[in-house]
């Protein structure tokens, strides 16, 4: 078997889901899964968070035999005379896939004068990448998106899949969850390389809205070192060029820029938009080479593993995750210490502004503390 062809046990994310993202990247109103009522229930009440409304056809076992065409095309005209929306999608599931339920029927037969993505997915697909293709690809045949932007993003979603066959939950038959290093003494190390006058870069190369979280560690970084004095020793780099991606995905990224400006936060080199953390690496490796070398440490955040390794090689790697499963494939590529963020996700969802990380506060708290012990140090 292909080393890209390994049979992976542990769970992974859903296709289905990943098109209902997506779906709220493109900002629709209302989304409509259509299958039954449990599925991809923890997700649709997220999203619900984030502003826009889930439904569900509730297939039972009838609909699982006889199909649910008018189920469909009757919720679609409910939920068009609810909520009055401007963009609406739908999105198939493993129920729906196998009965063979096409969704542009029922589509037709509500006959609205609101524009619907159709997503014809489910979760049987080896990577969850393929329902955000397929839900970009349904986007442009709505004309919601013109085709460059779908090729684009094409590109980006294969990079995304080959930086996760490469280090990623892609990368082995199994990997396990794991919490990392112990955040207070991660939070030490750091403290104890800026006390020491050492170079840091922070990368920021985050997941979308997750960079509201991850952003909090580049910004507590920073404070540290202002408290030592040592903010000329800190230079930031982050993904957060709001010129591209989709409408809410440049919302994020402005958002957490002009919070960093609030915050005193300088980021010195700009490495791509919020969904360009697959082939951000070749930036920060460009400008490591180029101007950033000799520095000592590096504080990597969001997905620390599409960053090379090439150039960064003489430094001490520090990486803050969101993945359990990431904490080893961070290590063996040599990251010294990797830390988890657990439940990053949820938090980060239906927010404008940066939210304060477990790591972020650590690093305020330890800073304090020894402060606190030595008001000399500074």
């Amino acid at each position: 078997m292909a080393e890209n062809d390994i049979s992976i046990i542990h769970p992974r994310p859903s296709s289905i889901v990943a098109a209902l993202y997506t779906l709220r990247d493109l900002n629709v109103d209302v989304a409509i899964l259509h299958g039954p009522p449990g599925c991809s229930f923890k997700h649709a009440r997220l999203l619900e968070e984030d502003g826009i409304h889930v439904v569900t056809t509730a297939l039972d076992e009838n609909g699982f035999v006889f199909g649910g065409r008018d189920e469909l095309s009757s919720l679609l005209v409910k939920v068009n005379e609810m909520f009055s929306p401007k963009l609406i999608g739908v999105v198939g599931t493993c129920a729906s896939m196998i009965i063979g339920e096409e969704l542009r029927e029922p589509v037709l037969d509500a006959n609205l004068d609101v524009p619907v993505i159709e997503v014809e997915v489910h979760a049987g697909y080896p990577n969850n990448t393929k329902g955000v293709l397929m839900a970009l690809e349904a986007a442009c045949e709505a004309g919601v998106i013109d085709d460059q932007e779908l090729q684009r993003q094409r590109h980006l979603l294969e990079e995304a899949t080959n930086v996760e066959k490469r280090h990623g939950a892609a990368s082995r038959e199994y990997l396990a969850p794991s919490r990392g290093d112990l955040k207070f003494k991660v939070a030490e190390k750091i403290i104890a390389n800026l006390k020491e006058g050492k170079r840091c870069l922070t990368i920021m190369n985050a997941k979308k809205e997750t960079g509201y979280m991850f952003a909090d560690i580049t910004v507590a970084i920073n404070e540290v070192a202002a408290q030592l004095g040592m903010e000329a020793n800190v230079i930031n780099m982050a993904n957060v060029d709001d010129t591209v991606g989709l409408p809410r995905v440049r919302h994020h990224a402005k958002s957490i820029t002009d919070d960093f400006r609030e915050k005193n936060v300088t980021i010195h080199e700009i490495i791509g938009g919020m969904d360009e953390y697959p082939i951000a690496g070749e930036k920060v490796s460009e400008l490591i080479a180029e101007k950033y070398s000799d520095f000592d440490f590096a504080v990597i955040t969001g997905v620390p593993h599409a960053i090379p390794m090439d150039q960064l090689r003489g430094m001490q790697i520090i990486s803050v995750t969101n993945g359990p499963r990431q904490v080893l494939p961070l290590k063996e590529m040599g990251h010294e210490h990797v830390i988890v963020e657990i439940d990053l996700h949820p938090k980060t969802l239906g927010v404008n502004h940066i939210v304060e990380s477990e790591f972020g506060a650590t690093l305020r708290e330890v800073s304090r503390d020894m402060l606190e012990k030595d008001p000399e140090v500074v």
